[in-house]
């Protein structure tokens, strides 16, 4: 009896891991606060970019970049690093040269 309890046990642990993992990819929606968390962190990152000059905000899936930066490769670099973020649905770029 106490083998059916644990095996059971173990089959519905492993039927709970299954649903929770398929989560993601059912397109469960990423909160915005993360979102922007991991922009901001994959700009830092990044050595071509001062991560001050760009201001990161995100609205339903929507980063709004904005910010005044020196060069047009600037501008282009942080759109796609921003496109590679997941939970990223579109991008609003705002940034202007200086």
């Amino acid at each position: 009896m106490k083998f059916i309890k644990y095996l059971l046990t173990i089959c519905t642990a492993i039927l709970f891991m299954s649903i929770s993992g398929c989560a993601s990819m059912t397109g469960e929606q990423v909160p915005d606060n993360v979102i922007t968390s991991r922009v901001k962190t994959a700009v830092s990152n990044d050595p071509t970019l001062k991560a001050t000059d760009i201001n990161i905000e995100t609205y339903k899936g929507v980063v709004h970049l904005s910010g005044f930066v020196n060069s047009p490769s600037v501008i282009h670099r942080a759109e796609a690093i921003t496109h590679t973020v997941i939970g990223v649905k579109s991008i609003q770029n705002d940034m202007r040269l200086k």
